[in-house]
């Protein structure tokens, strides 16, 4: 008998979003964005991939489907978190914040 944890595990999307960014990864909209952004056509494997996990998760508990589902995400918070962000954030606010602004004459000047 299974434990009750693995049958109560939940994707972290529901299936039909996984079907839907597969729709606008295939629509002719993106595919020319990404064409003209990135020279290149996007590859939209994975998500059709995550769908018919997802589905098969829900239809017959598959283990093989769920840890595909489990790998596929961790992947791709990976892939968001490998980026440094552009701005370095304060720590303090700047000395003289509560100070009014000079609108007569601007600072870039």
């Amino acid at each position: 008998m299974e434990q009750p944890d693995k049958l109560h595990w939940r994707p972290p999307r529901a299936c039909d979003d996984y079907w839907s960014e597969f729709r606008h990864c295939k629509s002719l909209w993106n595919r020319f964005h990404n064409y003209y952004t990135y020279g290149t056509s996007p590859s939209c494997r994975q998500w059709k991939e995550d769908y018919n996990s997802c589905k098969e998760w829900e239809k017959y508990k598959n283990t093989e489907a769920k840890e595909a589902l489990q790998n596929s995400e961790r992947d791709r918070v990976a892939e968001q978190n490998k980026f440094n962000p552009v701005w370095q954030l304060r720590q303090d606010p700047p000395s003289d914040w509560h100070l009014p602004l000079n609108q007569e004459k601007p600072q870039d000047s």
